[in-house]
C-alpha cells in the first residue's frame, strides 16, 4: 500500500493595525514570547506612529523584532519623510492599487523561516475611502505574475466596508492563500476557509488600547461626534491588546487548512 505524502504546514502570524505607542509596545511583548512558533509574520503598521502613519525607525525597530513583512493603507502617505525608505525597502509595502508613480511596492515575495517564497500582496478599498484603481482589477493582474514563483499568497484589503471585502475574498477565492481586512479596527468573527481552499476574515481588528475608540482618546473622539468639528485626535493608553488571525497553510497546494483569531493582553 502506498503512504500517505506527509503534509507540510507553514504557520503565519498576521497583526491587525498597530496604534501608536502602546500597540508597539503589545506588540513586543506578544513577539518576544511567541514569535519563535510562526515560520512568518505579518503586521499592518500603518497607524504605528501615533497613530497616523509610520516612521523609517519605527519600520526598522519592527522588522529587528522578527516581523517578515510591514502591510499599509490609506495612511501610509501621512509622513512623507517615509517615502524614501518604501522605495528602498522591499519589506514595507503599500496598496497595490495606487497609479503608477507612488513611491514604493504593492507586494513583496520573501522566503519564510524553512526558505519557502510568500507573497504578501497589499490592496485599498474603494468604498468610503480615498479614491484608487480597481483592487479587483489590479489584483487579478499581478497575481498571473506572482503565480509564477509561489502558491502562497496573502493578501491585506485594508477597506471600510464589509460587503468591498467579503466580494473580494468570494473573487480571490482559490486565487490566493488568504484575504483578510485591515482599517476599521474592530475584529470580526466571521472567519471562514471558502470552497476553493482560502481563508477569509473581514477584519483582523487592531493591536492597541481598548480604553479608547478605536485607539484614540475618548475625550478627543466624542466633541467630533457632539460638534462635528475637527478636533486633535491623540492614541489612547492603558488596557492595550492584541488582535490578529494565525493562518496554518499547506506548503504543496497553497490553501489553508486552518484559520484562528487571536485577542492576547498581557498578562
Amino acid at each position: 500500500m502506498k503512504k500517505k505524502k506527509e503534509r507540510i504546514e507553514m504557520k503565519i502570524l498576521v497583526v491587525g493595525d498597530i496604534v501608536g505607542r502602546p500597540g508597539r509596545k503589545t506588540l513586543k511583548s506578544y513577539l518576544e514570547k511567541y514569535k519563535e512558533n510562526y515560520d512568518f509574520i505579518i503586521v499592518n503598521g500603518e497607524n504605528a506612529a501615533a497613530g497616523f502613519g509610520i516612521t523609517e525607525k519605527i519600520a526598522v525597530e519592527f522588522l529587528s523584532w522578527g516581523i517578515d513583512i510591514i502591510t499599509g493603507g490609506n495612511h501610509t502617505w501621512d509622513k512623507k519623510e517615509f517615502y524614501t525608505f518604501l522605495n528602498q525597502s522591499n519589506r514595507v509595502i503599500r496598496p497595490c492599487n495606487y497609479p503608477e508613480g507612488v513611491p514604493g511596492l504593492g507586494y513583496s515575495i520573501l522566503p519564510s523561516k524553512k526558505g519557502k517564497k510568500v507573497a504578501v500582496l497589499s490592496l485599498q478599498g474603494r468604498v468610503f475611502m480615498p479614491a484608487t484603481d480597481c483592487p479587483f482589477r489590479v489584483a487579478e493582474k499581478v497575481l498571473s505574475e506572482i503565480q509564477k514563483e509561489t502558491n502562497i499568497i496573502i493578501v491585506d484589503f485594508h477597506a471600510e466596508a464589509s460587503s468591498e471585502k467579503i466580494a473580494l475574498g468570494w473573487f480571490l477565492d482559490g486565487k490566493v492563500s488568504s484575504v483578510y481586512g485591515t482599517h476599521t479596527h474592530i475584529q470580526t468573527a466571521d472567519e471562514k476557509i471558502l470552497p476553493q481552499g482560502t481563508s477569509y476574515i473581514t477584519d483582523v481588528g487592531m493591536t492597541g488600547s481598548e480604553n479608547g475608540v478605536i485607539g484614540m482618546k475618548v475625550e478627543c473622539i466624542l466633541p467630533k461626534f457632539l460638534t462635528a468639528l475637527p478636533q486633535r485626535f491623540e492614541v489612547a493608553e492603558g488596557n492595550e491588546m492584541l488582535h490578529g488571525i494565525v493562518l496554518d497553510i499547506d506548503e504543496e497546494n497553497g490553501k489553508t487548512v486552518q484559520i484562528e483569531r487571536i485577542a492576547w493582553r498581557e498578562e
